[in-house]
């Protein structure tokens, strides 16, 4: 599957336009990387227990959009995007979306 976040496919020219894929995890922060976030919050610095939970609901929220896309009959998502949004404290979405087309 290709993926790109430009509006087409460079060398290939897009046949159809299927549909939006999308994808989309939810994750909550955990008690023993919340101690360890707080403990750097006091020193400063990147807080890398929640960097690696983040870079992780990107991942799975983008293996989601591709079986979408999959499921589509698509050969490429283009235009993608990623979005958060917190569902509620401590707790937030990751959604990766594009453009489902087809290739000729």
């Amino acid at each position: 599957m290709l993926i790109t976040t430009i509006d087409r496919v460079p060398g290939r020219e897009i046949a159809e336009v299927l549909d939006i894929a999308r994808g989309s995890t939810v994750r909550a922060r955990h008690l023993g990387r919340d101690i360890f976030a707080g403990l750097k919050n006091l020193v400063g610095g990147e807080i890398s227990e929640y960097t690696r939970l983040m870079a992780e609901a990107r991942e799975q929220a983008i293996d989601r959009m591709i079986a979408d896309a999959e499921e589509l009959g698509a050969d490429a998502v283009i235009n993608v995007r990623f979005s958060t949004a917190a569902v509620m404290q401590g707790c937030s979405e990751i959604l990766a979306y594009g453009t489902a087309v087809k290739l000729k």
